[in-house]
């Protein structure tokens, strides 16, 4: 088990009880990417945590796979569709930069608040290409905490990471700026056809873009 396993699966329990930092963007963005599904639709989501926003969009969709690297994340998840009766949504462990479950390629790939917490994106991101279907859709959403003219408070909070991670209370986190992260996409065969910040500070880009 990685570290990043270890980590995410000492939290899953208190992350599982944690609330939307802002609603507000998160149900936006939410009903940004239900209307670029369809009925018929078949959707991965990495990094998917205890499963709530894959049950939210299971509705808009033919199945939706999340993956996690965490086992007790994904075994939370995997309670909360059997609580809510919801049979087209599957859960398994997996890591983004590692092996993708093999019942791709997807019409849509989702990856909402990973990228910072992945220490390979490029490569991570050039394995999302090989599970997105020609003219399919990948949309994420990505805290980008390298971004110039970030509040006081966020650039406070930054400099508390280091100690937080050699305690143990903090995970990996790297540290994109907006233009970085959109490159990086692009780079990976991807064209951007939509993207914004929700929320603006720190700026958490969301970002739609289909496979060329």
């Amino acid at each position: 088990m990685t570290p990043s396993a270890k980590f995410w699966d000492r939290a899953a329990s208190r992350y599982a009880k944690s609330p939307i930092r802002d609603m507000q963007a998160y149900t936006y963005t939410r009903e940004r990417t239900r209307s670029y599904l369809t009925p018929d639709s078949t959707a991965l989501e990495l990094g998917c945590g205890t499963g709530s926003t894959a049950l939210e969009l299971a509705p808009s969709l033919g199945h939706i796979t999340g993956t996690d690297i965490s086992l007790e994340m994904i075994g939370i998840a995997r309670q909360k569709a059997a609580t809510q009766g919801v049979e087209n949504v599957r859960f398994v462990t997996a890591d983004a930069s590692g092996q993708m479950p093999e019942s791709g390629p997807y019409d849509v790939v989702l990856a909402h608040n990973l990228w910072h917490l992945v220490p390979d994106t490029e490569e991570a991101i050039a394995r999302v290409h090989e599970q997105v279907k020609p003219g399919g859709l990948f949309i994420s959403k990505t805290p980008c905490l390298g971004q110039p003219g970030m509040s006081w408070k966020i650039r406070l909070m930054l400099l508390a990471i280091p100690v937080l991670q050699w305690l143990g209370k903090a995970p990996f986190v790297r540290r994109f700026s907006i233009d970085e992260l959109e490159g990086i996409i692009t780079s990976r065969g991807f064209e951007i056809i939509e993207s914004g910040n929700f929320p603006a500070d720190p700026p958490s880009r969301y970002i739609v873009a289909r496979r060329v």
